[in-house]
């Protein structure tokens, strides 16, 4: 079972960060306007995604990544925080939403916790 949320945690993020590059719009969206040029971020943190799963899907990397998988996530909260910061309940977006908002934050909260499982359970 722990090889299985390893391997799965693995695919997930090497899978996000490849969207970075085929669908950076989406990725530029998430970047808060205080942190300026969007792309860069973009960029680094999608390529830091695909490093990170590759680390998680080797077993001798397994515990590192995981951890590195929580830090570079717990990372994406700022980005979430401001998200619900300036969330109105007019906006057209659900996830620009209050509710909407909120729940990306949850969601985010719980890959914390699977990346920690997944370290933590590492061989």
């Amino acid at each position: 079972m722990h090889a299985i949320a390893a391997i799965a945690l693995a695919v997930f993020l090497i899978a996000v960060g490849i969207a970075h590059f085929l669908i950076p719009d989406h990725f530029r969206a998430l970047v808060p306007q205080w942190l300026g040029q969007a792309d860069p971020w973009v960029a680094a943190t999608g390529a830091a995604e695909i490093f990170v799963g590759a680390l998680v899907l080797m077993p001798w990397g397994r515990s590192a990544g995981g951890w590195a998988a929580a830090v570079l996530i717990t990372a994406y909260l700022v980005s979430h925080v401001d998200a619900l910061w300036h969330a109105r309940s007019d906006r057209p977006g659900v996830l620009e939403r209050p509710l909407g908002a909120v729940a990306r934050l949850l969601v985010n909260v719980l890959y914390i916790g699977w990346a920690a499982a997944v370290a933590l359970t590492a061989p």
